[in-house]
């Protein structure tokens, strides 16, 4: 029976990519970010994921303001990286998961979701930066099945839809027979806004809110709106709801094992989270 093994959760900045590949890790701007992840690369190298399960919004690559669903899931055998527009280069494919991507797919629509289906797709930085941030020398061990959440275009989901959409998927995970080990990972946030009146706007004490609320009992940010969150976290900011998903998926006995949190990366409070996950049955019987 597939098995998810934890959460991973990071900012995706997209000068994070062209740090990278402009190999600034080093930088006094960039160090305290960069900083967080050889922890999380050991964690990750020595658990071994099959497959990682992405919840994150797309930047206008496959859907625009014309057309935009409240959730999608990939269901393809490829996804090809593009840039949309900041000149980040791009990476090798990515190579899917389609039994696990279908099962996925009848699994939430059985639980009442209405996914778009899509088996052509491509992706951006919201995914090849948190990948190389994971496997810095871009050789990919693991598929990937991406799960959309629309943060662009109102009306937006709210913690509530997207916690009860990570459920959903944690649910169809566990249901899933192959013997597979599935990474979670939020991509995304956490606040920032990028335009308006409230340029750079940044809500410590919400991030803060929000990661303990991760770290712990996620359900409590399904107090919120979506409206509230764009309040509290910026327009930008609601990319957190990736966050929630990806957490909600994770029913088993959750515990915290790394937290960063720096600001600025790009006017935006970027943060780093690992968490584990052991089944319920595994941890009684300890």
């Amino acid at each position: 029976m597939a098995r998810i093994i934890g959460g991973f959760f990071t900012s995706h900045v997209p000068a994070i990519g062209n740090a990278i590949a402009k190999k600034q890790q080093n930088e006094p701007y960039w160090k305290p970010f960069f900083d967080a992840f050889p922890p999380v690369r050991e964690w990750i190298g020595r658990e071994k994921p099959d497959v990682v399960v992405f919840f994150y919004n797309d930047h206008g690559l496959n859907f625009f303001l014309d057309k935009m669903p409240i959730f999608a899931v990939g269901a393809a055998s490829e996804y090809v990286s593009e840039d949309e527009g900041w000149g980040i280069p791009t990476t090798s494919s990515f190579k899917g998961d389609l039994k696990l991507s279908w099962h996925i797919v009848n699994s939430i629509v059985a639980d009442g979701f209405d996914p778009v289906m899509c088996q052509e797709m491509t992706v951006d930085h919201a995914i090849t930066n948190p990948m190389l941030l994971m496997y810095p020398d871009s050789n990919w061990p693991v598929r990937i099945v991406p799960i959309v959440i629309n943060s662009i275009q109102h009306p937006l989901p709210g913690p509530k839809r997207c916690y009860d959409l990570g459920r959903a998927v944690g649910r169809a995970i566990e249901s899933y027979g192959e013997n597979t080990r599935v990474l979670v990972l939020g991509s995304g946030g956490l606040s920032h806004q990028l335009d308006g009146e409230r340029a750079g706007f940044i809500n410590k004490a919400f991030d803060q809110e929000c990661m303990d609320a991760i770290a712990g009992d996620v359900s409590a940010l399904n107090k919120y709106s979506a409206l509230d969150v764009v309040e509290k976290a910026g327009a930008q900011g609601v990319e957190v709801m990736c966050w929630i998903a990806a957490r909600a998926a994770m029913l088993g006995r959750v515990k915290e094992l790394r937290r960063s949190y720096h600001i600025p990366i790009s006017n935006t409070a970027s943060a780093v989270m690992l968490l584990s996950n052991e089944p319920v049955e595994a941890a009684k019987a300890a």
